[in-house]
């Protein structure tokens, strides 16, 4: 007797040319959400380097919230912060303008059913977008919002750490399977 495995009941897959086409819709969606990201970070960064002298603080929630003026030349959390090495600026700048071409084009290589992912990928490139400008433009990065508790003091960060945090979030959501649905078996 010849056994013949039960077909597997999932969706057809798509021709190559309609899910290159479904793609492209995709995409002004997720421009907007980075040129949002952009726009809320360079107009947040405008407002604090013209209203708040950097090293100055305002309390916004005692004892958990301020805003801050600091200026961050190193990476993500302050990471070589107060290494000093020639054309530091420059090698930031690189590095930050790298991932962000990596990032993106993984970012093009996702399918329109990876919403959540696609969004997350948004985010992190609204918020390195943001970033890169700063790092351009002055060789460093305007952060602002001071969280703490006491005297433990968590990194200073701005809409773009935010955005970049927020997204990573969604991609790792994406990732263990969030938003899937299972098929359900006949």
């Amino acid at each position: 007797m010849d056994y013949a495995p039960e077909p597997e009941l999932t969706q057809p897959a798509a021709p190559p040319a309609a899910e290159a086409a479904t793609r492209a819709h995709a995409r002004p969606f997720d421009l907007w959400v980075i040129a949002i990201i952009v726009l809320a970070d360079q107009a947040t960064k405008l407002l604090v380097r013209q209203l708040l002298p950097q090293g100055h603080s305002v309390s916004v929630i005692p004892g958990l919230l301020d805003l801050t003026h600091v200026q961050n030349t190193g990476a993500a959390f302050g990471i070589l912060n107060a290494a000093d090495f020639p054309f530091k600026g420059l090698v930031m700048t690189a590095i930050a303008a790298v991932a962000l071409v990596a990032i993106a084009m993984y970012a093009a290589q996702l399918a329109a059913h990876e919403r959540i992912a696609r969004l997350g990928l948004a985010l992190i490139l609204g918020g390195a977008l943001g970033n890169l400008v700063d790092r351009a433009r002055s060789g460093f990065v305007v952060d602002f919002v001071d969280v703490y508790w006491g005297t433990t003091h968590f990194w200073a960060f701005n809409v773009a750490d935010a955005s970049i945090t927020a997204g990573a979030a969604l991609v790792i959501l994406e990732m263990l399977g969030l938003g899937r649905h299972a098929s359900r078996t006949v």
